[in-house]
C-alpha cells in the first residue's frame, strides 16, 4: 500500500503532539492490539463447527457488521469462499423477509454480535429469528464478557465469544466480532492480520507511512472548518461496502463537541465508487463549494486480465481507441485523469492510496490505516474519538417509546 499526497503541511510541532498522544493512547484504546493478537482460540473455534454448515449470518449493526461485510465483499469476486455470508443489519422487513428467504436454516450458523449486548435492533431480528429456528446449537453470541447477552447465551446453553477489552463497535472489525465470520467463510484473518501489523510498525517505527499519516491527519485537522467534508473516490467496485464502513468510522468518531470548548466540530465522510461516480458526484467536487477533501484509492493489479474487443462498430469509429485495452488499464486512467483534471483547480485537497491487489493483506493494511488516521484526526480536533453520545440520546428516546406503547 502507497499514499501520495497533493498538498503540503508544514506543522511539525503538531505531527509531534499528535503522534505523542497516539503513543500514549495505546495503553488504554484496545484497537491498537489487534494487528499482534493470538488468534489460536478464534481457528478453534471455527474449527469446531460442522462441515455439514453451508451458511453464516451475522445478525448486527453498525460496527457490529460493517467490517466483516467490507472485507467479505472486497475479497467474494476474487477467491472461490468455503460458506457464504450475509447480514442482518436493519430492521426493515421487506429486507429481514427477503435475507431469509435466502437461507436454508438448517445449514446456517447465526452469528448474534452486540457489544453491549442489548442492541435494538440486533435482539429484535433474533427474536424472530429464534422462532423459526430454535436450537442453540446453531447460534453463536459475540458479546461483552458480563453483558445481558451473554447471560442469555448461558441460560440456554448456546456458545459465547467475547471481544477484547477497550475496543469500541466501529474498531472492532480485526478482533472476534470481523474474524470470526471471516474465518467461517474460509478468508485468511493471519493475512489480514498482517496486512494491519505492517501499518501499525510503519506508523509507530518510523516507516514510510509515519510522515505521511501525520501530515495528512495535521492538513485535515487544521482545515477542517473550510474542509469540512472528506470523500473516498475507490476505483472498485469491490471497495463499495469499505466505503460504508469508512462513512461510520469517520462520522460517528469525529462528529462531536470538542473536550475543551461548546464548539460543534467533525468532518463529513463520503464514500464514491469510480467510474460510475464520475457521472454523478465529481460535478459537485470540480465546480461546487470548496470545501471538500478527495482521496482516491486505486488497485495496481487486478488479476483480470479481460480486453476491450478488436472491433469497430458502425458510427462509433472515434472508440476504436479502446480496442485491446485490458479494463484494468482502463479503469486506472480514468482515475488518474480524474485527479490530474482536479489537480489542475489547485484549491481541491487530494491524495491517491494504491493497493497492490485485492487480498487479504491489503484490506487489512486499508483498514488499520484509515482506523489511525481516525484517531490522529480526532485527538488534533480536540474530540474524545471513541463516544457516541448522539448516537446514545437517539436510543434513549427510543426506549422511552417502547415503554409508552
Amino acid at each position: 500500500m502507497t499514499n501520495k499526497l497533493y498538498f503540503t503541511s508544514n506543522h511539525t510541532k503538531e505531527e509531534q503532539r499528535a503522534f505523542a498522544a497516539i503513543q500514549k493512547e495505546q495503553s488504554v484504546i484496545g484497537y491498537y492490539a489487534l494487528p499482534n493478537q493470538d488468534i489460536g482460540a478464534i481457528t478453534s473455534y471455527c474449527a469446531t463447527l460442522s462441515t455439514e454448515i453451508t451458511t453464516i449470518a451475522v445478525i448486527g449493526i453498525g460496527g457490529s457488521s460493517l467490517g466483516a461485510k467490507a472485507v467479505y465483499e472486497f475479497m467474494k469476486p476474487v477467491q472461490e469462499l468455503t460458506r457464504k455470508l450475509y447480514f442482518f443489519e436493519s430492521t426493515d422487513p421487506i429486507n429481514i423477509s427477503d435475507l431469509i428467504s435466502k437461507l436454508d436454516l438448517s445449514t446456517t450458523h447465526f452469528l448474534i454480535i452486540s457489544k453491549s449486548g442489548t442492541t435494538t435492533e440486533t435482539i429484535s431480528v433474533y427474536k424472530y429469528l429464534y422462532t423459526l429456528q430454535s436450537d442453540p446449537k446453531v447460534y453463536t453470541f459475540i458479546t461483552d464478557p458480563g453483558s445481558p447477552l451473554e447471560k442469555y447465551a448461558h441460560s440456554i446453553k448456546a456458545s459465547v465469544l467475547h471481544l477484547p477489552d477497550s475496543v469500541g463497535g466501529r474498531f472492532s472489525v480485526l478482533s472476534s466480532v470481523g474474524l470470526v465470520p471471516l474465518a467461517l467463510c474460509g478468508i485468511d484473518i493471519e493475512a489480514l492480520l498482517l496486512g494491519a501489523k505492517k501499518i501499525k510498525n510503519s506508523f509507530f517505527n518510523d516507516g514510510y507511512l509515519k510522515e505521511t499519516l501525520l501530515k495528512k491527519a495535521v492538513y485535515y485537522a487544521k482545515n477542517h472548518a473550510q474542509y469540512n467534508i472528506n470523500c473516498i473516490f475507490a476505483y472498485s467496485e469491490t471497495l463499495k461496502y469499505f466505503c460504508q464502513w469508512y462513512v461510520q468510522l469517520w462520522g460517528e468518531s469525529l462528529g462531536k463537541h470538542q473536550r475543551h470548548s461548546a464548539f460543534h466540530v467533525g468532518l463529513t465522510p463520503i464514500g464514491l465508487i469510480g467510474p460510475k461516480d464520475q457521472h454523478s458526484f465529481l460535478q459537485l467536487i470540480m465546480e461546487g463549494t470548496r470545501d471538500k477533501s478527495v482521496t482516491f484509492i486505486k488497485i495496481e493489479d487486478f488479476h483480470e486480465d479481460i480486453v476491450i474487443p478488436d472491433i469497430t462498430l458502425p458510427h462509433l469509429e472515434m472508440l476504436d481507441t479502446l480496442n485491446n485495452l485490458p479494463f484494468s488499464k482502463l479503469i486506472n486512467m480514468q482515475c488518474d485523469s480524474v485527479v490530474e483534471a482536479l489537480l489542475d483547480q489547485e484549491s481541491i485537497p487530494l491524495d491517491t492510496i494504491t493497493l497492490q491487489s485485492v487480498t487479504e493483506d491489503n484490506i487489512g493494511a486499508l483498514i488499520f490505516y484509515y482506523e489511525l488516521l481516525t484517531s490522529l484526526v480526532g485527538e488534533l480536533i480536540d474530540v474524545n474519538t471513541y463516544d457516541q453520545p448522539g448516537v446514545e440520546a437517539g436510543k434513549i428516546i427510543l426506549k422511552k417509546k417502547l415503554q409508552q406503547r
